[in-house]
């Protein structure tokens, strides 16, 4: 196994591996502190089952089945379907294009440790890749926030709210997303989380706020807490945080939710067709009980 770290720092990819066959306890671990230290890394030209998919993610936490989720896989719940193909005029996938900057599960009280994602089908034109996915670096984020508001922001929390991004995606136009029910919202209520989060892999603090999910930093006034979200959702998605990957089919990239924050690119149409399979590692080694 050979890792080969980007030259921005945040991202790499690890050759010579090959994922559909379980690992050595020494790869899984060195994979891991890759997550840690890069943030992001792709495995390219893979071969992948659903099955193997999922044996595979679940080496690394448990794997969430997704509240909203009524596109996966027949066999494996835990395996999310993302596509914008339809058969016979219905979707077959829901479409992750798009989706403003995030990171996944910090509406969740168990927050997420990766995704680990497998591109089957992978749209292109003129011969480049379409529906790439960016990130920002939430490591040098934190570190970049000024002292000052270190201090000032030091032990608070931030509340987050799966339908605030599931409603900003219903108003994407062509979206076919239905509103969440009741019985939705009732198992995935609003959740708090520290606002700075010592990172269980680095030991070093990131900046754990999202412009997808974040709606209130809940020690401070309202006014105050708007100012400073808005100030922290400009500062964390500056260009020199990013890094993008460009998709080849065959591609697992693997990613840590806690490290960065991430944004699908919606440069592609309906008729360049695109399918990855998904699955979610929560954060349950890490976090047994959270805070």
């Amino acid at each position: 196994m050979r890792i080969e770290p980007k030259v921005s720092g945040l991202g790499a990819t690890i050759h010579d591996i090959d994922l559909s066959k379980p690992l050595s306890a020494e790869n899984y671990k060195a994979i891991e502190q890759a997550l840690g230290q890069y943030g992001v890394v792709s495995f390219p030209n893979q071969e992948l089952t659903a099955k193997q998919l999922r044996d595979y993610a679940e080496n690394f936490g448990k794997l969430e089945i997704n509240v909203a989720n009524m596109y996966h896989d027949e066999q494996y719940p835990e395996v999310m379907i993302l596509s914008n193909i339809k058969e016979n005029g219905q979707p077959i996938g829901l479409s992750d294009a798009g989706q403003d900057w995030h990171t996944d599960m910090s509406y969740s009280k168990t927050i997420a440790f990766s995704n680990v994602l497998y591109g089957i089908k992978i749209p292109f034109r003129d011969g480049e890749s379409l529906g790439n996915t960016a990130f920002c670096n939430m490591h040098a984020a934190y570190e970049d926030l000024p002292e000052g508001l270190k201090v000032e922001l030091d032990g608070m929390t931030v509340t987050h709210d799966f339908n605030k991004f599931w409603e900003m995606m219903r108003r994407k136009e062509g979206s076919s997303r239905p509103p969440l029910t009741e019985e939705q919202r009732k198992r995935k209520p609003p959740v708090s989380h520290p606002i700075f989060l010592t990172h269980p892999i680095t030991g070093r603090k990131v900046l754990y706020a999202n412009p997808g999910y974040s709606m209130r930093v809940n020690e401070l006034p309202e006014a105050r807490s708007n100012e400073v979200l808005q100030f922290l959702f400009e500062h964390q998605t500056q260009e020199k945080y990013r890094y993008r990957h460009p998709w080849a089919e065959g591609d697992v990239l693997m990613w840590d939710n806690m490290g960065t924050i991430h944004n699908a690119v919606a440069d592609y149409s309906p008729d360049e067709r695109r399918l990855i399979k998904r699955c979610q590692v929560m954060a349950d080694k890490y976090f047994p009980e959270l805070y």
